[in-house]
């Protein structure tokens, strides 16, 4: 490994969420900086570092040096000193104090402001107060350099140090250094990795009691992130000693301790212990016994006839309900809590409109909600009513992670309804149902045959299964629906039966098209041909056509043929750098990640309005909003021409083009080919071969989730 040493001249690019950084390092004696890259955290123009790692050449920015490990350098002369705490860096401290702090204390000064800052007191003008500012501000300022360095110590990757900051901020290293454990349970996927590695750097013992718990908490963790809301207790064990090397007998003793300090729950079903994390236990719990006590409460008794509800509607919607919508209307209004289903073309937006005007007419406070921003949006939009997020609508604060409207706080409203339910998951579930007056009405509306939420649980089958609950599901296709191939295609899925693609085959113009291409290659081809010269000719606009793939990796894959797509939709000059893509004026972009304070949500999709290279700023249009990101904030973002099946739930466009190859094995399900087809609205074009259409047909065996709801419904 080859070490430098140098200023910090330039801060090119910065990843915020994982430090990975292009600067320019300016080397004595060397008259052009040299570019590095690789994870750096905690450093700041004009400070010295050095570096080690190897040189390497990039095929468009030429050599480049990369990072494997680096240290600040602070200054040690007294010259350098007074200049570092003089140039403002460290709150609290100006030019003046700064000369009058090295005076004292001379080439100790740093020393001193690292490990004795009391003794800083004995300056003149620095009390207790202003101690404490620049004790604070030096800890804040050097708190990542400080955990860096000591997860390469480690051997740990230093791309976790962010997470690990942001969980912990100026602690992270004393609880590194005291009980690495601890992160093992905060942060779920890498944290007993990190630990363990740390604790086993510093003489750990495989069986140290800590060690074991960690495990099993991390256990537990990843299966919630699998979909489950518990463990069996035989599985958990095996797993957890595969994870540790570690006797699955030694995990007795632990659970025991965990449940004494209540951090697990445990059931005993039939043979079986179920192990649930406290919260997901007390959540199903929640449900179940909050649905029960609402059940409970007796329902106003609306006086409405059938013909009344019929010409209400027909004279506020001009909309004539069928029959089986009419007979759910009126069942729907005897009922404290009810579950509407049904597919495409079923007739489930016009039953929610109708239910509106009913219960309008009636005085009642209706609200509308749905669990993404894309979906409210589409409520509102196909209501004509407004919609919230279930985020929203409930106060969550995002630094704190509270909802503010709970069993105390509730909402204020009579009505509760909200769209694909099936996206809920069981921790929003309680938060929704916590928050709800006992003396309200819950209508949940969604399609059990889409994919299940990313969270864990399987919420609205479960309520279904139970029998507790009253469940509408509407059956009938409507005429207009039966004309289009879209929606019986999608039925036919639903009902595990292949389509008949005949009548496109046969040259007619359809709504419906599936295009045989074996190869994934081949595949990729005929999709930047329909996006860039076909489909444009009947969907002009960019927002129009989205194309959708079951996964990111492989050549038919989100990141693939996004980097296809943006070459030959988007032949703007310029942009800006930032996760691998280049973002360009006019890119179809998605936000990643909720952000409340831009009131940008996971799953949002704009297009780039203004790319300011000089300023390191990306304007993005979010449907005539405008929201600015800059260059550390580019995080969030992706290209969204192409986009995950799970992305698009809630969401509709005029016009879907599906990629499926045999390369998408590990996710070729029936559901996520029916939730693919019933995005598209007006066009849906499936390209790919048919022994993959096939394998997702014939693949009904969705993920088993491991929940408890169903049967907590039906204890009485």
């Amino acid at each position: 490994m080859i070490t430098i040493k140098g200023v910090l001249e330039r801060l090119t690019y910065q990843n915020s969420e994982n430090h990975y950084t292009i600067a320019k390092l300016r080397i004595e004696k060397i008259s052009d900086p040299v570019t590095i890259v690789g994870h750096l955290a905690g450093v700041f123009e004009g400070q010295s570092l050095e570096v080690s790692g190897k040189w390497g050449t990039h095929p468009k920015y030429g050599d480049q040096f990369k990072i494997e490990a680096y240290n600040v350098v602070l200054p040690a002369t007294i010259s350098g000193i007074r200049k570092y705490l003089g140039s403002g860096m460290i709150k609290g401290i100006g030019k003046s104090l700064a000369d009058r702090i090295v005076d004292h204390f001379k080439e100790g000064t740093l020393d001193i402001i690292e490990n004795e800052p009391e003794k800083l007191k004995r300056i003149h003008g620095i009390g207790a107060a202003k101690k404490e500012i620049i004790e604070q501000a030096w800890n804040k300022h050097h708190a990542v350099r400080r955990v860096m360095q000591f997860l390469q110590e480690n051997d740990v990757g230093v791309y976790h140090a962010a997470t690990i900051l942001q969980m912990y901020g100026s602690k992270a290293l004393h609880i590194l250094q005291q009980d690495p454990y601890v992160i093992a349970k905060d942060i779920p996927g890498i944290g007993f990795t990190i630990a363990d590695r740390i604790a086993m750097n510093n003489d750990g013992q495989k069986d140290d009691k800590r060690r074991l718990e960690a495990c099993l908490i991390y256990t537990l963790l990843f299966f919630e992130n699998e979909g489950h809301v518990y463990a069996l207790k035989s599985k958990l064990f095996k797993s957890s000693a595969r994870t540790s090397g570690v006797e699955q007998d030694k995990f007795e003793q632990v659970l025991e301790t965990l449940i004494d300090l209540d951090e697990v729950k445990t059931e005993i079903d039939e043979d079986e212990t179920r192990v649930y994390l406290k919260r997901l236990y007390q959540a199903e719990s929640g449900i179940a016994n909050r649905m029960k006590a609402i059940l409970s409460m007796s329902n106003t008794s609306y006086k409405i006839t059938k013909d009344q509800i019929l010409e209400n509607v027909l004279t506020r919607l001009a909309v004539k309900l069928s029959k089986e919508q009419l007979n759910v209307v009126t069942k729907v209004l005897q009922e404290k809590i009810v579950v509407i289903t049904g597919g495409p073309g079923t007739g489930k937006t016009t039953l929610i409109r109708a239910l509106c005007e009913v219960y309008k007419l009636k005085d009642l406070k209706v609200v509308l909600s749905a669990p993404t921003g894309r979906a409210a949006r589409r409520l509102s939009q196909v209501t004509g009513k407004k919609a919230s997020t279930l985020h929203k609508l409930l106060g969550f604060d995002h630094e704190s992670g509270i909802f503010e409207k709970n069993f105390a706080n509730p909402l204020a409203l009579d009505v509760f309804i909200v769209d694909e339910a099936s996206m809920v998951d069981t921790m929003l579930m309680y938060r929704l149902i916590e928050a709800m007056p006992a003396s309200a009405n819950l209508i949940l509306v969604g399609d059990t045959f889409q994919l299940p939420s990313v969270g864990p649980g399987n919420v609205l089958s479960d309520i279904i299964d139970s029998d507790q609950i009253k469940v509408f599901p509407l059956t009938k296709i409507f005429r207009q629906a039966k004309q289009s191939p879209i929606i019986m295609y999608a039925h036919s899925i639903r009902n595990g039966k292949m389509p008949d693609f005949q009548k496109e085959r046969s040259g007619e113009l359809s709504e419906f098209y599936f295009i045989e291409n074996q190869r994934p290659e081949k595949v990729v081809e005929t999709i930047l041909e329909l996006c860039s010269k076909r489909v444009p000719k009947a969907f002009p606009h960019i927002d129009e056509i989205q194309v959708l793939t079951p996964m990111h990796r492989g050549e038919a894959g989100t990141i693939n043929l996004n980097h296809q797509l943006q070459k030959v939709l988007n032949k703007s000059k310029g942009g800006i750098d930032a996760r691998g893509f280049k973002f360009k004026v006019n890119d179809k972009v998605m936000h990643l990640k909720n952000n409340y304070e831009k009131d940008v949500f996971n799953g949002d999709i704009g297009i780039v309005h203004d790319v300011i290279k000089s300023e390191n700023r990306v304007l993005v249009d979010y449907e005539g909003r405008i929201v600015e990101y800059d260059i550390l904030e580019l995080d969030e973002l992706t290209l969204a021409y192409t986009i995950s099946v799970h992305k698009s739930q809630g969401s509709e466009y005029a016009a879907v083009i599906i990629a499926l190859t045999t390369a998408h094995f590990p996710l070729l399900q029936r559901n996520l080919l029916y939730t693919a087809m019933t995005r598209g609205k007006n066009l849906v074009i499936i390209v790919g071969s048919s022994k993959a259409l096939e394998l997702a047909l014939n693949n009904n065996k969705t993920a088993l989730r491991l929940t408890g709801l169903k049967q907590k419904l039906m204890v009485s």
